[in-house]
């Protein structure tokens, strides 16, 4: 059976994702997010929550790619 949280764990390993890699992902999926929003409001919204998913990102070791580089 597949649950909501088994993306997070490596198939097959038993392995879970660490709080960097979680983080950074979650910040390049908000950035994409922010780039496909309809409105102001919610392109602000996914913004900075990319924002601070990259900040977390950085502060447990990850090396997240700046916004440029993503909405390239």
């Amino acid at each position: 059976m597949w649950f909501w949280w088994t993306g997070a764990l490596e198939l097959g390993t038993g392995v879970m994702e660490s709080n960097a890699r979680y983080y950074a992902r979650r910040a390049v999926e908000e950035r994409m997010k922010a780039q496909r929003a309809i409105t102001e409001q919610a392109r602000a919204w996914h913004a900075k929550l990319a924002h601070d998913f990259a900040e977390r990102a950085t502060a447990n070791g990850a090396d997240v790619p700046p916004a440029a580089a993503v909405s390239a």
